[in-house]
């Protein structure tokens, strides 16, 4: 799994797309948190990052299908899909090298906010007026996001050959799994809203990034990656049936 891991890594930095990825995501970033007027932390007036935590998932939510769309589909269009699977490695571990190859291009694209994190804390006043747990908490449930966000991805290349339609699906997975829940709680009342809005990602996002960690958010997310990268191994396996 490491040399799956290790050769998709470079093959990522070996090409444009992943310099292409992290540029338009600290430029997006960027100008909501320092430019934009309505949401400039500068213009704000409060010491917090909440502004590049609201927009990151809907950055992500388009930027890491583009980055897991040719995990499979473009060993499918160049045929060397055959010759991966002959290897002798586990179904597990080319979906488990792809899949953290990815992932960990996109905490590499997170990497460099924290630059806007030690900025807010000198800006601060007095110096280090900043909720610190809150930011962790929501690093950490930015970086689950994008966990479930690339186990979208990855299961969706592995039901097609074209990359765009890969792209495509998983980005309106994304969507459904992130904000599709909200929309149809927001039609219920009561309990009902409550329990329609807890299956989807964007409230358990809401609840880590208060610094609220709880062992049932944590539940969630990973069951959701492992349900995931399971589908895409089923999918794997269907060349046997």
């Amino acid at each position: 799994m490491l040399t799956i891991l290790r050769k998709e890594f470079n093959s990522f930095l070996n090409s444009p797309v992943a310099y292409v990825v992290i540029g338009v995501f600290l430029v997006a970033t960027g100008l909501f948190v320092w430019v934009f007027p309505d949401s400039s932390v500068l213009d704000y007036g409060y010491a917090d990052l909440q502004t590049l935590f609201n927009m990151a998932p809907w950055i992500f939510l388009f930027l890491i299908p583009a980055l897991t769309m040719r995990t499979f589909a473009e060993e499918k269009k160049a045929g060397t899909m055959e010759l991966l699977l002959t290897r002798p490695l586990t179904d597990g571990q080319i979906i488990g090298g792809k899949y953290l190859a990815c992932l960990l291009l996109a905490l590499l694209t997170l990497l460099p906010t924290l630059l806007y994190y030690y900025s807010v804390y000198q800006l601060g006043n007095p110096k280090g007026n900043i909720d610190s747990a809150a930011t962790v908490g929501s690093y950490l449930g930015l970086t689950l996001l994008a966990a479930v966000f690339a186990a979208i991805g990855v299961f969706a290349s592995a039901l097609t050959r074209d990359q765009i339609i890969a792209f495509l699906v998983a980005v309106v997975g994304c969507f459904l799994v992130y904000s599709g829940f909200d929309s149809l709680a927001s039609v219920f009342d009561g309990a009902p809203a409550y329990y329609i809005g807890q299956l989807g990602i964007a409230a358990h996002y809401r609840d880590i990034s208060k610094g609220l960690i709880d062992s049932r958010d944590l539940l969630y997310f990973g069951s959701l990656i492992v349900g995931l990268l399971l589908g895409t191994r089923l999918v794997l396996q269907s060349r046997n049936w």
